[in-house]
């Protein structure tokens, strides 16, 4: 079981860090293997200062411990004292263009174990898109992309995974959302481990398909001061729901892994300015109004 998952989780990393290379056409992810002390390791992978990546990361990682970090006990208490092995790719793409997204993936798989029981497994994951200078197409064809990953699995899963999508990336002290969401889930194991393992695996192939035929209309998109001033200033949202509120950062740091890779998805760059304010009828005022609340992007795409 475990070796299907990260045989899979390998070939996935590779894969997206190849699509990613070819859409930059300059800079390479450089490498970086790791081992966790307590058990298991890594490879780190971040792009830099390249065409159109400012920085992105695509991480795997397999560790392993004796006890389950708080994050991922709170909500099932039934973890407590059990060892555990979690393995997963995550990343995170910063793009310079401001009318690129930043965007991000995860697809994981946990088990978590007790002498004389059995072994308890889910798999998690998803996607989410972060616009700052947003295009309705664009968020019409992610959502498109992510409906087909869900297709051929249980009724009604695009539905639920989405809605669960705009619930987790929501930062509550600034009452929005972090951008126009996509796909969330976590503590899959009720479809049995095929069909459970097949689902992730079709949400970690369609990330490139989600993403890079938005980076291609929009990487040429010419932009000034004003438009690089604005999304390092959306960036700091970035910064906020990741250092408060995600699950996979608050698991690595609980669980002592390694900061840097954990840090990772942070952007080089963000800004925050006092009490700031959009202009109503500006293209930053559109994209909290418009933008930052969850819609039915399908139903859009229907009429046009």
């Amino acid at each position: 079981m475990l070796e299907q998952v990260k045989s899979y989780l390998l070939s996935l990393q590779d894969e997206i860090c190849r699509g990613l290379e070819a859409q930059d056409g300059k800079a390479v992810f450089v490498e970086d293997l790791w081992q966790k002390e307590s058990g298991g390791g890594g490879r780190t992978r971040v792009l830099a200062d390249g065409v159109v990546i400012e920085k992105g990361g695509v991480n795997f990682s397999h560790v392993f411990g004796d006890s389950m970090p708080a994050s991922a006990t709170q909500a099932r208490p039934e973890l407590a004292g059990r060892s555990y092995q979690a393995m997963g790719v995550s990343l995170v793409i910063h793009p310079w263009n401001p009318y690129v997204p930043t965007s991000h993936a995860n697809v994981r798989f946990f088990m978590a174990e007790k002498e004389g029981e059995e072994p308890i497994w889910w798999f998690g994951g998803g996607y989410d898109l972060t616009p700052f200078y947003p295009f309705e197409e664009d968020c019409v064809h992610w959502h498109q992309v992510a409906h087909g990953a869900c297709e051929g699995f249980a009724e009604g899963s695009y539905d639920k995974f989405k809605e669960w999508c705009d619930d987790y990336f929501y930062l509550k002290h600034r009452d929005e959302t972090r951008g126009v969401g996509g796909l969330f889930f976590d503590d899959l194991n009720e479809w049995g481990f095929d069909e459970s393992f097949s689902f992730m695996k079709s949400v970690g192939n369609s990330y490139l398909e989600a993403y890079v035929p938005i980076m291609q209309r929009r990487k040429g998109i010419e932009y000034g001061d004003q438009e690089r001033a604005f999304q390092l200033y959306r960036r700091g949202r970035y910064v906020e729901f990741n250092l408060v509120f995600d699950r996979g950062t608050l698991f690595g740091l609980q669980s002592g892994g390694r900061t840097e890779s954990i840090l990772m998805s942070l952007p080089p760059l963000a800004r925050w300015e006092y009490n700031y304010q959009t202009e109503p009828g500006s293209p930053e005022h559109a994209l909290v109004e418009r933008f930052l609340k969850p819609r039915n992007w399908l139903e859009l795409g229907v009429d046009g």
